[in-house]
C-alpha cells in the first residue's frame, strides 16, 4: 500500500503582496515626518534643523513614488489614498510647522504658535478638499483628470518652508517677521482657488525640453557659486509665483467660462457638475488621460480612479 502524498501548500498570492508595496512608501513618508518632529523638538541648533529639513525633503521623495508604485504594480487602492493623505498632514503639515516654529518663530511667542498652527490646519483643510472635489470629478467623469490642482500642493508648500532653513540656517531675529508673513501666505494659498498646474499633461517637445535646459542651468549655476542649496529656493518660488500671475492674468476668464458650460449643460437638461469642483476648479473635470487621485497632493501625481484592494477569500 503507497504511503499518501503530503497535502502541496498553497502557494501565496503575489498579487496581493504587491499591495504592501505601494504603501511602504506612503508609510516611509510618516517615519519622515516623525523623524524630522524628533529633531526640531531637540535642541535648538543648526545642525538639528538641517537634519530635520532633510527629512522632510526624503519625505516628499517617498511620496512622490507610492502613486506612481501603485499605478506600476496595478495595486491602486482607496486605502492607499486615505493612507497617503494621512501620511501628508503628518509629514507636511505638522512636521514642518514645527520645524518652522522652533527654528525662526518660537521668539514670537504665542503669536509664532499661532501662525504655525494655523499652517498645519490649513494644511489638513487643503487635502481634505482635494479628496472631495476628486472623488466629486471622478463620479461625474470617470478616468478624467484635471491639468491644475486648486490651491497650493500641501508638498510644495512643506517644500519652501524647506528651502528656506536650508538657504539660511540661521534666520536671527530680523528674519521673524518675514518669515511669518511667508509662512502665512503659504497657508493662505494652500486654502484658496489659485490654480497651479499639474504638469500631467506635459509631452517631449521644445517647450519642455527647454523648461528642462533653463531648470538645469539655474542648479549649474548656483552649484558653481557654490550656493547649491539655494537652488530649491528659487524652484519653488518660481512655481507659487507662476501660479499667482496664472491667475491674474487668466483666473477671471477660466472662471467665466466655467460658470457659462455649466449654465449650458444646466439649460440642455444634463445634471449639472458638482458645485464644489465647477466653482473651485474653474473647468469641467475633463482633461488629458492620466490618472485621478493624487494621494496629495501628494505627491501631484497619486491618481487614478482606484479600484478597491481585493477582499481576501475566508
Amino acid at each position: 500500500m503507497s504511503a499518501a502524498k503530503p497535502a502541496r501548500r498553497p502557494r501565496p498570492d503575489l498579487h496581493k503582496l504587491m499591495f504592501v508595496l505601494p504603501n511602504l512608501f506612503t508609510v516611509s513618508s510618516i517615519f519622515c515626518g516623525v523623524y524630522s518632529i524628533l529633531l526640531s523638538s531637540q535642541e535648538s541648533s543648526g545642525s538639528n534643523f538641517y537634519k530635520a529639513a532633510v527629512a522632510i525633503f526624503f519625505g516628499n521623495f517617498f511620496d512622490a513614488f507610492d502613486g506612481r508604485v501603485a499605478r506600476l504594480t496595478k495595486t491602486q487602492s482607496e486605502f492607499g489614498v486615505e493612507l497617503d493623505s494621512l501620511a501628508d498632514v503628518i509629514t507636511f503639515g505638522v512636521a514642518p510647522a514645527i520645524l518652522v516654529y522652533k527654528w525662526a518663530l518660537s521668539g514670537m511667542g504665542t503669536v509664532g504658535l499661532v501662525i504655525c498652527g494655523a499652517s498645519a490646519a490649513c494644511g489638513a483643510i487643503r487635502l481634505a478638499r482635494f479628496n472631495v472635489i476628486t472623488h466629486a470629478e471622478h463620479k461625474q467623469s470617470p478616468g478624467s483628470a484635471s491639468s491644475f490642482f486648486v490651491g497650493l500642493p500641501i508638498p510644495l508648500a512643506a517644500g519652501m518652508i524647506v528651502a528656506l532653513v536650508l538657504a539660511l540656517r540661521q534666520p536671527g531675529a530680523e528674519g521673524q517677521l518675514p518669515i511669518a508673513v511667508l509662512v502665512l501666505a503659504l497657508s493662505f494659498l494652500m486654502v484658496s482657488t489659485v490654480r497651479y498646474r499639474t504638469f500631467k499633461n506635459a509631452h517631449v517637445g521644445l517647450g519642455s525640453l527647454a523648461a528642462f535646459a533653463a531648470v538645469l542651468l539655474v542648479f549649474l549655476f548656483f552649484a558653481l557659486t557654490g550656493r547649491v542649496q539655494q537652488v530649491f529656493l528659487v524652484y519653488f518660488s518660481f512655481y507659487i509665483l507662476l501660479g499667482l500671475a496664472e491667475e491674474a492674468l487668466f483666473g477671471r476668464k477660466r472662471r467665466a467660462a466655467a460658470r457659462a458650460a455649466a449654465a449650458a449643460v444646466a439649460e440642455a437638461g444634463a445634471a449639472p457638475a458638482p458645485a464644489v469642483a465647477c466653482v473651485e476648479c474653474g473647468e469641467d473635470a475633463g482633461g488629458d488621460d492620466d490618472d485621478l487621485i493624487p494621494a496629495e497632493e501628494d505627491d501631484p501625481d497619486e491618481a487614478a480612479p482606484l479600484p478597491s484592494a481585493p477582499a481576501k477569500k475566508p
